[in-house]
């Protein structure tokens, strides 16, 4: 591949970044005001925590210290937090009474889905103004990225979080 070549691909890729860095804009804005009404409520941690167990089922700390990239203990802290906010319950693992099981209460189910409700709102009037096959398009190169980040689609559990129940 000649130098020419190399740095048209490099231009491409640094393109692509960008294309994907505005794109990344307007979904955190999205996101942002979707969260403005609960912010009272929830931190951005604690609403990652919540996004985390709704679209994975009950996990345990260490996988949410993993997600959020942070030690245990910060990760006690702030599911803690969501305990006493009556919107995680923690239980005791029918597996290994060792770890814990975090799983949405009902009220965390319906924040989760209120705030869920209004990005879907707000994504959808953005896609109104887009053809069906750029809709198309785009949906599809979305899936690909999510995959790629290595997101799980909503409602799939990961396996290997809990060994089977003997």
């Amino acid at each position: 591949m000649s130098e020419m070549q190399v740095r048209g691909r490099q231009r491409r890729m640094a393109d692509q970044v960008d294309a994907v860095l505005r794109a990344s804009r307007a979904l955190i804005g999205i996101a942002a005001s979707s969260l403005a009404g609960v912010d009272d409520v929830v931190t951005v941690p604690q609403w990652r925590v919540l996004v985390l167990v709704h679209t994975r089922g009950p996990v345990n700390m260490a996988t949410v210290a993993a997600e959020l990239a942070v030690n245990p203990s910060n990760a006690s802290r702030t599911c803690d937090r969501l305990t006493r906010a009556g919107l995680l319950d923690r239980r005791d693992s029918e597996a290994d009474r060792r770890h814990v099981t975090l799983s949405l209460t009902a009220a965390g189910r319906r924040l989760v889905q209120k705030v869920t409700r209004q990005r879907r709102a707000a994504i959808q009037q953005v896609l109104a103004a887009m053809s069906a096959t750029e809709r198309d398009t785009l949906a599809e190169a979305l899936e690909m990225f999510a995959a790629a980040a290595g997101e799980v689609p909503d409602g799939l559990l990961v396996d290997g979080l809990w060994p089977p129940a003997p």
